[in-house]
């Protein structure tokens, strides 16, 4: 088992994320890539909230590629684009445990759980 490289900046933002009621998934007790978190880019600022509270370092900001920003409605273009053109990106996204914690950071309510068939977490 690897140690997590966390990029947690704010533990107040983690205590919080750590304590809500709505808190999905399984508190970080779920199998290395049995769920997946899934971003909705047309709710992505970009904040960084998922990247501070990850403690298996899943997420990244990144600039929002060019092919993916032009799939995007009208309203959430101009959404990105005063947001810089960042988006939040799940690099790691196999090292999910499904604690839930960048779903509850999460202010946009861009990010859910998605749980992956069994052949998915072989691979």
């Amino acid at each position: 088992m690897t140690t997590p490289r966390s990029k947690r900046t704010n533990p107040s933002k983690v205590k919080r994320a750590a304590v809500h009621p709505n808190r999905p998934g399984e508190a970080c007790h779920a199998a290395a890539g049995r769920f997946r978190p899934f971003i909705t880019l047309s709710r992505c600022e970009g904040a960084g909230d998922c990247v501070e509270v990850c403690p298996y370092d899943g997420f990244d900001i990144t600039r929002i590629d060019e092919s993916a920003y032009r799939s995007l409605t009208f309203i959430a273009r101009i959404k990105l684009r005063v947001h810089g053109m960042k988006i939040a990106t799940t690099p790691r996204a196999d090292q999910c445990r499904a604690c839930g914690l960048c779903v509850v950071a999460c202010l946009e309510r861009a990010i859910r759980l998605v749980e992956t068939s069994s052949d998915e977490v072989l691979k």
